[in-house]
């Protein structure tokens, strides 16, 4: 089955072709390097982080370029704020940028140009572009027009006669329409610059993408991506200006992550309804974050809630402490023990990686991929601990090919990197702090318990156990005698 992803352009699935036979080419708008990352730029990362690894996983080689928008009106305005360059403003937040990356386990792309490091190539394609009558001068600004650009609109589904209706008369009287947009804008008086055929000044935001993607991918490459939020007018102009220029098609598909909210409101700065990466970091590992955001389709609204991220902290102990069971599996089995999972359980073990596939080849649909992992999950528990003290080797065969299967799986979604056993571990200490409670103390209630069960004294050997388990340790008697769990969740 081929992959088949929802292109915004066509508002359809349809399978992915690349150019280039196995070859896929992906640009992706990065940051605005002017304050530090929120989760929606962390859903951002994360959603192309898992497209790119599935991709690779699937057997395509990708070439993913995002890039970084390291001069605009924010920067700028933020940079005179704090006393401080544009330069240095930029660099700064990068680099946090990187750091937020780094703790999410997002793999760096593979080009991660800015735009300050492609003017010669901005400026090239401004030329082209006003040679061709699609650009023209106003003073030191330079604007597309875009009733020029026949098909302008068809990213988004606008016709321009609308927008024109619906627009708002421009404050910038050299405008030959309010709907044409800056790609080359007049340097004033503080700001940085550089040297163009129209005098001082620096690029506006949409043409850099369009230089960046030619410099780097060529005219035409697979994929476009961002978030909703960039469908218009980023896109929209990027396109304009790209084929404008080039003559030939931009992206041949475009993806779009939809938003994430709280209490169903956008999350964004200029709201100021958001937080930071780095802040929820401080209370939730990155896999937490990851299989928040993974557990429902990228395209779907993600509203944030401390309720959803606590049911992310429950899921992925559950897969981490199925993992740890298998992992501690005797190392022989028995000659004679018949084996605990039934042929269809085996059946459909053996099916999920197939499953798995059909999910995601459809439009990368991890939430329902998790839920194929989480059911393959549940009937491995069941197998596990219905296991007696000496395991068939069949089970003991099914339960390590089915954890190994799932690793494999999760990691499309920089999921399970962990060593189970050690993530199990360092949560029950975390937990055993928490309760103020250790193994010594423990292990002393267990030995008071078995002296009470010895003498018959039941309403104490039950007092006990009860008292663990209100302090969330769980025992299990088995003929080795009692062992004991921290209830994780």
């Amino acid at each position: 089955m081929k992959v088949v992803i929802y292109d915004t352009k066509t508002g359809s699935k349809t399978p992915l072709e690349p150019m280039e036979e196995g070859r896929i080419k992906l640009y992706v708008c990065g940051i605005t390097a002017y304050d530090y990352c929120h989760i929606g730029h962390a859903r951002s990362a994360l959603v192309f982080d898992m497209i790119v690894r599935y991709l690779r996983y699937r057997g395509y080689q990708v070439t993913y370029v995002r890039n970084f928008t390291d001069i605009d009106d924010k920067i700028i305005k933020r940079a005179q704020e704090q006393e401080t360059t544009t330069e240095e403003l930029a660099e700064r937040f990068i680099h946090a940028f990187h750091e937020d990356m780094a703790r999410l386990k997002v793999a760096p792309a593979d080009h991660e140009p800015r735009a300050t490091e492609h003017i010669p190539s901005i400026i090239r394609i401004i030329e082209e572009l006003m040679a061709k009558g699609l650009a023209y001068q106003a003073d030191n600004d330079v604007y597309f027009a875009v009733d020029k650009f026949p098909s302008y609109g068809a990213l988004s589904g606008r016709s321009l006669d609308d927008m024109m209706a619906g627009a708002r008369i421009s404050v910038n009287e050299n405008k030959h329409n309010p709907m044409d947009f800056a790609l080359w804008k007049g340097s004033k008086p503080g700001e940085p610059t550089w040297e163009s055929p129209w005098g001082p000044g620096r690029p506006g935001w949409h043409i850099e993408c369009s230089a960046m993607s030619r410099e780097l991918l060529g005219n035409t490459f697979d994929i476009h991506g961002g978030g909703k939020d960039l469908i218009f007018p980023h896109h929209e102009n990027e396109i304009a200006q790209s084929e404008g220029a080039s003559g030939e098609p931009f992206a041949r598909y475009w993806i779009h992550h939809g938003f994430v909210t709280i209490k169903d409101e956008k999350m964004s700065k200029s709201l100021g309804n958001f937080l930071t990466i780095r802040e929820v970091l401080e209370h939730y590992p990155a896999e937490v974050l990851r299989l928040f955001v993974f557990s429902t389709h990228y395209r779907t609204p993600l509203d944030y809630s401390e309720a959803t991220l606590q049911e992310a902290v429950a899921g992925l102990d559950r897969l981490y402490a199925c993992l740890a069971a298998i992992a501690a599996l005797p190392a022989t089995a028995s000659d004679s023990a018949a084996p605990v999972a039934s042929a269809k359980e085996a059946k459909k073990i053996a099916s999920l990686a197939d499953r798995f596939h059909t999910a995601m080849d459809n439009d990368f649909n991890t939430a329902q991929g998790l839920g194929h992992i989480f059911d393959a999950v549940k009937t491995l528990n069941r197998i596990s601990q219905n296991l007696p003290a000496a395991p068939a080797g069949a089970d003991i065969a099914l339960l390590r090919s089915s954890a190994a299967t799932i690793t494999t799986l999760a990691g499309t979604m920089g999921l399970l990197g962990e060593d189970p056993a050690c993530y199990i571990e360092a949560k029950q200490q975390k937990i055993l702090a928490e309760l103020d409670i250790d193994a010594t103390a423990i292990a002393g209630l267990i030995e008071e318990r078995s002296r009470a069960r010895d003498a018959r004294d039941w309403a104490r050997a039950d007092e006990i156990r009860n008292q663990l388990l209100a302090r969330r340790i769980e025992l299990k008697d088995g003929p080795t005698g009692t062992t004991w769990q921290v209830k994780l969740t």
